[in-house]
């Protein structure tokens, strides 16, 4: 699965500590089979398990340089084999380059879990500070086909719940892949009997044909003033 996703996405593998391919049983976290997204959870369940066990020998007793060395890289590779520990295990990423980094298909597949299945990702892998850098990284990059679609994808899903910490970022990713696709979605949004997905995505769509209007928490509670109703936190 997750070789598919990189190719299409025209990326190469990297070198790190983990490899890409070596998390594709990762996918199974955003499955909509029950059963497959279990299993998912209980392969991710025991890496954390995994990465617990490694820090706590990273901090056993004294030990030579040397065994502190070989720890320390056993706690690493183990942080790389579950989330969010993976999406930083090998080579990162400079400020405007994640549309070609290696690890692009994980970041997505990341924000994709919390966007999907929150309550799994909260418990499981909750990084509310990656899940905003993220975000802010995909909007300001450039934005192939493959990354645009995924991206539009990523909003719908934001807009059609109830908001969540870090949510309000997406606004600069509706920005960066503005179109058609995007507006006829954030418009089924808008008319849909989803009451949260309603307040959402008129508030998108309000953004976006006022380029000029920065997303900010006070920008948020006029908008819903100016409509009579109370704005949320």
């Amino acid at each position: 699965m997750i070789s598919t996703v990189t190719e299409a996405a025209g990326l190469s593998t990297d070198g790190g500590h983990t490899r890409v391919e070596d998390l594709a049983w990762a996918f199974g976290l955003v499955s909509p089979d029950p059963a497959e997204r279990a299993a998912a959870l209980d392969h991710h369940a025991r890496a954390r398990r995994e990465v617990e066990a490694a820090h706590e020998r990273l901090h056993q007793g004294r030990f030579p340089k040397l065994w502190f060395r070989a720890r320390m890289r056993a706690y690493s590779n183990a942080c790389g084999g579950c989330f969010p520990g993976a999406l930083w295990s090998g080579r990162d990423y400079a400020c405007g380059e994640i549309s070609t980094w290696p690890r692009l298909p994980l970041a997505l597949l990341f924000l994709e879990w919390e966007a999907r299945y929150p309550q799994d990702w909260t418990e499981h892998a909750k990084a509310w500070g990656a899940k905003q850098a993220l975000i802010r990284d995909l909007a300001a990059t450039d934005h192939s086909p493959y990354l645009r679609a995924k991206l539009v994808e990523l909003v719908d899903l934001a807009v059609r719940r109830t908001y969540r910490c870090k949510d309000r970022e997406y606004v600069r990713v509706a920005r960066a892949v503005d179109g058609d696709e995007l507006r006829d979605r954030l418009h089924r949004a808008q008319c849909s009997e989803n009451p949260a997905a309603q307040l959402h995505a008129g508030y998108v769509l309000w953004l976006l044909d006022r380029p000029e209007i920065p997303n900010t928490r006070h920008v948020w509670r006029t908008w819903h003033t100016d409509l009579g109703l109370v704005a949320p936190a």
